[in-house]
């Protein structure tokens, strides 16, 4: 269980120790937890203990960012690619995440936090299911931010899944193919309703995206740090928003003086 007990927002003063204002914190934030292993192998560990050991980097992140106040906190904790691991490694993972939503149940609600998941829901388990959906109702009348965890998910599928429903309804004659246009597409993601993220974090000094909300963030932020996702702690977390909020966001235009 979590031992953060202070969930109070943080005040504006509190935000200027940190050299930030209000409107600098992204509105929603994605990561890309990477590293778990490679930690576990560099301390000499099995890859089984870095997984655990990133769980303990997930709570503070969310408590984190609960109390920064983001809106969305969409953490990619199993992606459609991940199938490819050994099977104890999945049986491992399938049982940590089972155990973290039901353990972070209580906290969720005290720091009214609204719990949601993303991807395809084929491949999980039937308990990993069950007890989701359980903390998925629980925390549905909660309006802190919203925690969204991509489970057995992949960006291309998402594309393919919104497209095979536009079509579908194409068909129906429920939409013209005229009628088809970016903001249509965003609302057959499986992000519909979110704000793209402004910042996208990346962990373990990789480069790339990984098939990670493709569509989604065309116009985010990227801030990639060499450490290992266990290692991630408060300080990066902070880092990462004032590099952030030192940034021209220009959308394709110009700086206005």
């Amino acid at each position: 269980m979590s031992s953060v007990t202070e969930h109070n927002p943080y005040t504006d003063e509190e935000l200027d120790n940190f050299g930030l204002t209000k409107n600098q914190i992204p509105k929603h934030l994605a990561v890309i937890m990477d590293g778990n292993g490679r930690w576990a192998i560099s301390q000499g560990l099995k890859r089984a203990e870095g997984h655990r050991r990133g769980v303990r980097t997930v709570r503070m992140v969310v408590e984190e960012c609960s109390r920064f106040q983001l809106e969305h906190l969409t953490l990619y904790c199993l992606s459609s690619e991940n199938w490819k691991r050994p099977r104890y490694e999945l049986n491992i993972l399938m049982h940590l995440l089972q155990q973290y939503v039901v353990e972070e149940r209580s906290e969720i609600m005290k720091q009214n936090i609204r719990f949601n998941i993303i991807g395809r829901r084929d491949g999980l388990s039937q308990g990993v299911l069950d007890e989701v959906q359980k903390t998925i109702d629980l925390s549905e009348s909660n309006d802190g931010m919203q925690l969204n965890l991509a489970l057995n998910y992949g960006s291309r599928a998402e594309i393919v899944d919104a497209v095979q429903e536009i079509a579908k309804e194409t068909i129906q004659g429920k939409i013209s193919p005229e009628e088809i246009d970016e903001e249509l597409i965003s609302n057959h993601l499986y992000t519909a309703g979110f704000p793209d993220p402004d910042l996208l974090i990346r962990t373990a000094g990789e480069m790339r995206i990984s098939n990670f909300l493709l569509w989604q963030i065309s116009y985010s932020e990227l801030w990639v740090t060499q450490k290992y996702w266990p290692d991630f702690d408060k300080k990066d977390l902070v880092q990462a928003f004032q590099d952030f909020a030192s940034r021209s966001r220009r959308y394709g235009g110009l700086d206005v003086d």
